[in-house]
């Protein structure tokens, strides 16, 4: 079984929103045109608490995009985005969301942020991507989404980690792109760990 595995594709990640990534709107088409590809298509959410420890609203001595620490662990401050239940939260209204399978929220825990569509940062908490795609079979993935450098990365490297042959979508994605290295940083950790760059063109190459 294949499964393509959307990455927060949020109005907050998209233009006019709280975190919008430059053309990640541009993603949605795509999305839409592979999840004709595939019988099994999941979703990951981001999905946090107002008091997230990630907002740099709620660490008055940092700015956004400045670095500190959240669960022991180096933390990016962000503006406060995809809050449980706002607008901003929500998949876009062009996705094509009653083809989506099952949606895995992350982020929920206020003390650690989770990039990752499989676990948090700190790899202590699952979401239960992993268990939901090892009882349908799943032994290939494709993954695309936002933020390239961020979300989509860690989902990526995580996937071929637990052993599935990964495929990242790379016309699918937009990075944030905080420093000018950070996107080709990204693609070059994902191929050293054995992700497969693709795009969506010649999916039918890969199925």
């Amino acid at each position: 079984m294949n499964a393509l595995i959307l990455v927060d594709l949020q109005n907050d990640f998209c233009p006019g929103g709280a975190l919008a990534v430059n053309e990640g709107d541009q993603t949605i088409p795509i999305a839409n045109k592979l999840m004709e590809h595939f019988d099994l298509v999941v979703a990951t959410q981001d999905w946090h608490p107002i008091d997230h420890g990630s907002f740099a609203a709620n660490n008055p001595e940092k700015q956004i995009g400045e670095l500190h620490e959240l669960g022991g662990l180096p933390q990016v401050m962000w503006p406060v985005h995809c809050v449980q239940e706002t607008v901003g939260a929500e998949f876009v209204d062009e996705l094509n969301k009653e083809n989506i399978t099952k949606v895995f929220v992350k982020g929920t825990d206020r003390n650690i942020d989770s990039y990752s569509g499989f676990f948090d940062n700190d790899h202590k908490k699952a979401t239960g991507l992993h268990q939901y795609l090892q009882s349908n079979q799943v032994e290939k993935v494709y993954v695309m989404g936002l933020a390239l450098d961020y979300c989509v990365r860690f989902t990526a490297i995580d996937a071929a980690n637990l052993g599935y042959k990964t495929y990242l979508v790379q016309d699918g994605c937009r990075g944030v792109g905080l420093k000018e290295e950070d996107i080709p940083n990204a693609l070059n950790e994902m191929t050293e760990k054995g992700v497969i760059i693709i795009n969506s063109e010649e999916i039918k190459n890969y199925l």
